[in-house]
Formats: structure tokens, C-alpha cells, sequence
């Protein structure tokens, strides 16, 4: 197989080869100005660490079964995703026992689906009961830590827990986050109401992400201290950031990139597994949810407390290289390199022997120069052979 685009990195014109599932050749090709303006850019494909469902389905759903999660990953193709991570949220421990044996059932029936999957994060239970911090997770769930609760899910999940979120304000929170870390699951803080002793004991004892900076967090907080400005200084937490429009402005998009640097943020979607539905009122796992026409999910009954997310990563790529003036591989690489590097798995690339899992994409201009590109994907290639194409 062979491709051809402008790489995201250079904007140079490329013919990528492919053997097998490697890159087997890139060499660059001569074209007129006219014709390199048609052709799509190429690039190592997206990795997604926070992605809770699809289509009217949520991963947390006692409802789950192989072939409803297989669809699910699937039409993750659409969006670029090479990699994704399953997410589950708050739930009885029964329900999330019965979602991780589904989601690793699917896995193993596939070697392909298994391959798409990085590992499912589990955000919560044990997260803070205070609205606000809470979000929309179910306040009958939330529970402080308990080690054995988490052998059991990541015995469920067949060893496939990866990112683990969680509040850290309780007091066996140190000791609970020393014994997961070990264990090999990346810890992050998260709808949490921590102070400044806390936020510093987590990370001492090995947190490593903050889940969504900037959300999850009380409508009103002192000046300083408080936990997202603790979370920010501490350059041994990487964050992640939900850039979709809704859940940050633009302004806190910048500060945070600016404060973090490039290789400490990383790109997520939080997509909720009511995202692709028509605007309205749901019922979801966590409560009833509204869709609003422009797209914003909240919980309902109110604007303010949002519920996920429905827009995919590229919006978020396209978003940050608006509000921070970024390149456009400054962009990518917060949604490409820094996942793939948090949670030790390799990405595909553009160069002879890196794997072929690549998108094509065209970031299409809008008339208005306030308002941020589309990112539009053209192909999708996972392990050689295209997954999705326009």
C-alpha cells in the first residue's frame, strides 16, 4: 500500500509506503502548489485516554455486551483513533465488574480490537461526594479507596486497567495510590476536593495525571491557595484537557498549555456514550443528561454542570492550535505522543519500521478567522490495512 499527503510535521509532500503493518518507505514528491492544496495531511494516528461510550451506549452500563463494545470501538475508526482507552465512571461495583469482563471479552474475541485498545481507565469510584467536584458522577457510588474493591475490578478487567482516576483527599488516599502505582496503573487526581497537603502527599506517593484540569471543580474557589493551581505548579503531574469549546475557555486553554509546556498536557475527548444523538433529555448511567442544540451536554435541569463530552479529539486538536497558537504538530503531539508516553505504548509513525497506523485529515478553514479549523478525517489505516475512509 502506499499513501500520499503532506506530513503534519513539515507540510512536506510525501509518498508513504507501507509492508505488512510498517512503514516501509517515505520519500518526498514533487507536486505543483495547486495540487498539494487537495491533498490531505498525514500523521501517526490519535490516541484517546478518555472516551466513555457512543451512540446512545455507555461502557458503564450493565447493558454492556462484547458485540455492543466492539461497536463501539469501531466507530472510534471514524475519528482518526488508532488507540483509545474505554473509560468506565462511578458505578455499583457490580456494574463495573460486569463492563470490564465485557470490555475485556470483546478484546479477546479480537485480535484487531484488541490492538485498537490502550488499556480502559476506571474514573471513579472512589471520588469526592461535594457537588461540584463530584460532576455528574451518581453521589450513591462515590466511596473512599478500597485496595481489595480494586483487585477485584482489575482481576474482572483481565490486568487490563491502565489510568485509574481519583479523589485524593481521603486519608488512606497516600497509601492506596502507593499500592495501585505499583501495581503498574497510572494514578491521576480528579473530581476531587483536596487541599494543598493532599494534592503534594498524592503525588509524593506517585500520582502522575491530573484527569481533566479545570473540570470536576467547585463553581467557586479561593484565589490560592486551591487544587487546580496546585496541580498546575507540580511539574511531576502531566494533564489532560478536554478542549472541545464547552468545558474550558479558550483563555484557560492557553494558560494551561503555557504553565504545563507541550509535553505535559495531553489532548483528550471525554466523549460520553451519548454523544451522535439528536439534541434532548437522555437517561444515562449517571442520571438524566441533556443534549443542547449546540452540542453541550449537561446535566439536566441546568447549563452550568456539564455531563462529558460530544465532540471527537480532532476537534480538541483543531481547538488548542486556535486558542494557544499552536502548530499543527504541536497540537497533534498532545494527542499522539504524550498518551502514547504516559501510558507506555508505542504510536504509529512516519518513519521506515514504525508501525503503519496512521489518519489522513484535512483541516478545512472556515470563513471566519475567530473561529477554529475542522478537523476532517479522510482515512483511517490501523496496522497496515484502512479501517475507515470518507
Amino acid at each position: 500500500m502506499q499513501l500520499f499527503g503532506k506530513r503534519y510535521d513539515t507540510g512536506e509532500t510525501v509518498r508513504v509506503q507501507i509492508a505488512g503493518d510498517k512503514v516501509s518507505q517515505v520519500s518526498p514528491v514533487q507536486v505543483d502548489t495547486e495540487e498539494s492544496e487537495r491533498l490531505p495531511f498525514v500523521a501517526p494516528g490519535l490516541i484517546d485516554i478518555q472516551i466513555n461510550g457512543y451512540g446512545g451506549q455507555e461502557f458503564s452500563s450493565g447493558d454492556l455486551t462484547p458485540q455492543k463494545a466492539a461497536e463501539i470501538i469501531r466507530a472510534y475508526d471514524a475519528f482518526g483513533l488508532v488507540r483509545c482507552c474505554p473509560t468506565l465512571f462511578t458505578q455499583s461495583f457490580e456494574v463495573l465488574r460486569h463492563s470490564l469482563e465485557t470490555i475485556a471479552a470483546a478484546c479477546e474475541s479480537s485480535s484487531a480490537l484488541s490492538r485498537r485498545m490502550a488499556g480502559i481507565p476506571v474514573e471513579g469510584p472512589y471520588l469526592s461526594k461535594e457537588d461540584g467536584p463530584r460532576g455528574a458522577h451518581p453521589l450513591e457510588h462515590c466511596r473512599p479507596p478500597d485496595w481489595d474493591e480494586f483487585q477485584r475490578l482489575q482481576e474482572a478487567a483481565g490486568g487490563r486497567i491502565r489510568l485509574h482516576t481519583m479523589s485524593v483527599e481521603f486519608d488512606q488516599s497516600p497509601a492506596f495510590i502507593d499500592r495501585v502505582t505499583r501495581s503498574g496503573v497510572v494514578v491521576a487526581i480528579g473530581h476531587t476536593s483536596a487541599d494543598s497537603a493532599h494534592i503534594r502527599a498524592a503525588v509524593d506517593a506517585g500520582a502522575r495525571l491530573s484527569t481533566h484540569l479545570g473540570n470536576g471543580a467547585h463553581p467557586m474557589l479561593p484565589r490560592h491557595p486551591n487544587y487546580i493551581w496546585d496541580q498546575l505548579a507540580d511539574d511531576r503531574l502531566a494533564i489532560s484537557l478536554i478542549a472541545d469549546g464547552h468545558h474550558l475557555p479558550p483563555e484557560v486553554v492557553k494558560t494551561f498549555i503555557c504553565a504545563k509546556t507541550l509535553k505535559r498536557c495531553i489532548l483528550i475527548s471525554d466523549l460520553s456514550g451519548l454523544a451522535g444523538l439528536a439534541p434532548g433529555q437522555y437517561r444515562a448511567g449517571h442520571g438524566r443528561v441533556e443534549i443542547l442544540p449546540d452540542g453541550r451536554l449537561v446535566v439536566a435541569g441546568q447549563r452550568k454542570i456539564l455531563a462529558g463530552a460530544s465532540r471527537p479529539i480532532g476537534t480538541g486538536v483543531a481547538n488548542a492550535m486556535q486558542f494557544a497558537k499552536l502548530s499543527l504538530k504541536e497540537a497533534l503531539s498532545m494527542a499522539i505522543d504524550n498518551p502514547a508516553n504516559l501510558l507506555d505504548i508505542e504510536p504509529g509513525g512516519l518513519e521506515p519500521g514504525d508501525p503503519a497506523d496512521l489518519v489522513l485529515f484535512n483541516m478545512a478553514k472556515t470563513a471566519d478567522q475567530n473561529t477554529p479549523p475542522q478537523f476532517q478525517v479522510r482515512s483511517t489505516i490501523l496496522a497496515g490495512k484502512v479501517v475507515w475512509e470518507a
